[in-house]
């Protein structure tokens, strides 16, 4: 057997990656997602496809809660290659319910852009909240949120990532506190795995974007969880994340919620009686 990482050949590592065999069929929860996120568009007061910058895919919904609001923004999942911000805002009726505003926010996908352009529209994203969240739709800046699953997981670690700030015109502190869910901090074994057929990583470029190497300077509270279900390699990204975390004395609150997979603990947040929810609610000052 070569192993290719850690001790894994390159048919298990592969295996480890894929997160969609983790479940018999991952588009139950995909088509899940749809359903509770057309709702709330239905439901709720939105502004739909507000754009955050000059390129066509950089779009948010939001969803407002009132005047001096904290706002939370969620980056989907889809490994980076599928979905949009309209598959993302099943929290928010309950959230908008209990005085938070949401943003769901929309990228490029994988192939066509890179990591490295995924990861600077999402820091985008963030810095136009904070520079035109009030004026648009009542958010209070000094309490801005960061959340997301999968790929939006690995794009939470991103933007807590330290070293980008002032290229933004945002302070370093402008993010209060994060939810990261069953995503990736260290890209080498991806790099190494089936996914870089369209992550297209090679190694400066699996570091560069590696949220592991690329703490912030100082750390807000975070929240790292992760389905039962999930492949140990998934569970090991957020046990080591967490533990940098907490290795720098930043407050972290980590666990496993082992009646979920990897597609459906987003759902979680739409009960504000779920473990999940009453952390990020309790973290948000709500």
């Amino acid at each position: 057997m070569i192993k290719v990482y850690r001790d894994f050949d390159q048919s298990q590592l592969d295996i480890e990656y894929n997160a969609r065999a983790t479940v018999p069929d991952y588009t139950i929860f995909g088509r899940q997602n749809d359903a509770y996120s057309k709702e709330a568009r239905e439901t709720l007061e939105c502004l739909l496809d507000v754009s955050y910058g000059d390129h066509s895919d950089e779009l948010i919904d939001v969803f407002p809660a009132g005047q001096k609001a904290p706002v939370f923004l969620y980056f989907h999942g889809g490994y980076w290659r599928a979905n949009s911000q309209k598959q993302a805002a099943a929290m928010a009726p309950n959230f908008v319910k209990h005085g938070i505003a949401v943003v769901p926010v929309n990228y490029s996908l994988a192939p066509s852009a890179s990591l490295d352009e995924i990861t600077r529209q999402s820091r985008a994203a963030v810095a136009w909240i904070w520079k035109n969240g009030a004026e648009t739709f009542g958010a209070d800046p000094d309490r801005i949120f960061v959340g997301g699953t999968s790929a939006g997981g690995h794009i939470t670690g991103m933007v807590l990532a330290g070293g980008w700030h002032d290229r933004f015109g945002v302070p370093d502190n402008c993010i209060k506190g994060a939810l990261a869910l069953n995503g990736l901090y260290d890209l080498e074994p991806v790099r190494l795995s089936e996914p870089n057929e369209w992550a297209q990583l090679d190694e400066p470029a699996a570091r560069r974007n590696s949220p592991i190497h690329h703490l912030p300077e100082q750390g807000c509270p975070l929240i790292v969880s992760y389905g039962g279900s999930e492949t140990s390699e998934f569970k090991r990204q957020s046990n080591i994340y967490a533990a940098a975390w907490r290795n720098h004395g930043w407050p972290c609150s980590e666990f496993e919620v082992s009646e979920c997979n990897h597609f459906n603990i987003p759902q979680q947040l739409r009960d504000p009686t779920t473990p999940l929810c009453r952390e990020v609610f309790q973290m948000i000052g709500v």
